[in-house]
């Protein structure tokens, strides 16, 4: 690698994330009313750190993935932006009496990604604390940041701030595409769920337990008591695993199949993006017998084959 190029490599990325939406909950409920709806604990939250959650349909599945967090007295959910509106009006037929408010925040703030081993360098010179765990959070003047992995960093910048925070930042970052940020959650092994995916998966399928995005101790939820027998009682078929697919056009909600299991399918893409040196690279739900014998394809029987790789976190 030339110096030019060990220079460009060490630039951190900065990606636009208007992509993902945001649904603000207040009121004095709020806490109550979110910890009843959702998967995990949300009386843990208390303005220090993210959590992963998700929101189940009454059969288990999940019908979104999201990060929430408590900011001031409210309270903040970040997902894709095609489910916002019927996540929002779903969770809002559920309010009933409590004195819960539900909005669509999206327009108040500037979603962004930085990443690369610089990035944590930059956010310290532009605004001091950073968040040092993976999930903490850490909320300034300019802007709120939660850490996602050793060299990730999501920025939640007020309107009023956006223009002096995110032209700063762009001076010393290379701009890419939210494709790339996609790409970061897949090799990060952070599924997303999207409309394709919508109610396809119980939380363990794309190893929520396994990121923490699943407490089994707290209350009752939707589908609660399935998400629980499917831990303590069942044995789970399906598995979520990273995949490279020499293709291109690849997309979530895309079938798979194996030999093992002629005629039927034998998993499911949950989510996919470009990777860096061609081809895509993928999160996908699959039958743990056909993983096993590495004999998966995307779309037939004899389409492309998924190259199976390690994902960051160990599978049971």
């Amino acid at each position: 690698m030339s110096s030019s190029e060990h220079v460009a490599a060490n630039i951190p990325t900065l990606a636009d994330l208007s992509d993902l939406a945001l649904i603000r909950f207040s009121g004095n409920d709020a806490r109550e009313f979110l910890h009843s709806q959702f998967c995990n604990d949300v009386k843990k939250l208390d303005g220090t750190q993210a959590q992963l959650n998700g929101y189940c349909s009454a059969k288990g599945r999940l019908l979104a993935s999201f990060l929430l967090w408590q900011h001031g007295d409210d309270y903040l959910l970040q997902l894709p932006a095609e489910l916002r509106e019927s996540i929002q009006k779903r969770l809002a037929m559920f309010v009933l009496r409590s004195k819960v408010k539900l909005s669509d925040a999206s327009a108040e703030f500037v979603r962004l990604g930085l990443s690369g081993s610089q990035a944590e360098n930059l956010l310290h010179e532009f605004f001091g604390a950073v968040p040092k765990a993976e999930f903490e959070l850490k909320q300034g003047e300019q802007a709120s940041i939660i850490r996602l992995g050793a060299d990730r960093f999501y920025l939640l910048v007020e309107f009023k701030n956006a223009l002096v925070v995110t032209q700063a930042l762009a001076m010393r970052c290379t701009a890419v595409s939210p494709l790339r940020w996609s790409w970061l959650d897949i090799r990060a092994g952070m599924p997303t769920i999207t409309q394709a995916t919508q109610e396809q998966f119980v939380p363990q399928m794309v190893n929520f337990e396994l990121l923490g995005g699943v407490n089994f101790q707290k209350g009752c939820y939707p589908g609660q008591e399935i998400v629980a027998r499917t831990q303590y009682l069942g044995r789970l078929k399906r598995r979520m695993y990273l995949a490279h697919i020499a293709a291109e056009n690849v997309a979530a909600g895309d079938s798979l199949f194996s030999a093992d299991l002629e005629g039927q399918t034998s998993g499911t893409i949950v989510n996919a993006a470009p990777a860096p040196g061609g081809g895509q690279d993928v999160l996908a739900v699959i039958q743990i017998d056909s993983a096993q014998r590495q004999s998966v394809h995307w779309k037939t029987a004899d389409g492309p084959q998924l190259q199976l790789q390690p994902l960051p976190y160990s599978l049971p």
